[in-house]
């Protein structure tokens, strides 16, 4: 499994497939631990992945972290982490179709050699590569889908979102994530003990 995720991570750090790798500073592959429970798939790299070589490493990757502890979870032990795409756009703008499909590759190739039981959809992008829907995130967000492999896939509010909406009311964006994040943590914790009575 690690042997062939570094292959494919050497692949992706020579790319030129897009014109991105003519702006990128490095190539953002992924995070957190390997692994065939849990991976979330984010959007794109920002400026401070792009400098750091990882995802979620920012602002909205420090809140992301926070939900993630949250509910007993750490992106060190329990969660892998990766992007639609591995190279920053210009401006933080959201990726081009043909930016996706020049990446996607690299992306399935990391879902094929995982085979995730969980998938977190995280943002819109994340969410239009795998479900072709008109409905946004608010109207999707919490639910499970299925997905590649046998997996079943929830759309998540991404971060940053967040970071613009800071209620905790209940019915905001917040309130809502807490809810989608206990569930999540439910299936979780489902897997593991399947596993362990096997």
């Amino acid at each position: 499994m690690y042997e062939e995720l570094d292959l494919i991570q050497k692949e992706v750090s020579t790319c030129t497939k897009c014109p991105l790798c003519q702006s990128r500073h490095t190539v953002v592959f992924s995070d957190g631990v390997p692994n065939n429970k849990l991976m979330l798939i984010g959007e794109a790299p920002g400026y401070n992945e792009d400098m750091q070589g990882k995802p979620f490493v920012g602002r909205a990757g420090q809140l992301l972290d926070k939900i993630l502890e949250s509910v007993g979870l750490s992106r060190e032990k329990d969660i892998y982490i990766c992007n639609t795409i591995k190279c920053r756009p210009p401006e933080n703008r959201d990726p081009s179709p043909s930016e996706k499909e020049a990446c996607r590759s690299y992306l399935d190739a990391q879902i094929r050699i995982l085979k995730p039981k969980i998938i977190l959809l995280c943002g819109k992008v994340a969410l239009t590569s795998f479900m072709n829907t008109p409905l946004g995130i608010s109207k999707l967000r919490g639910q499970w889908f299925d997905g590649p492999y046998g997996s079943k896939m929830m759309p998540i509010f991404h971060p940053s979102y967040l970071l613009r909406n800071p209620s905790k009311e209940v019915g905001s964006p917040k309130w809502l994530m807490w809810q989608d994040m206990k569930e999540i943590k439910k299936a979780y914790d489902l897997l593991n003990e399947t596993e362990h009575t096997e």
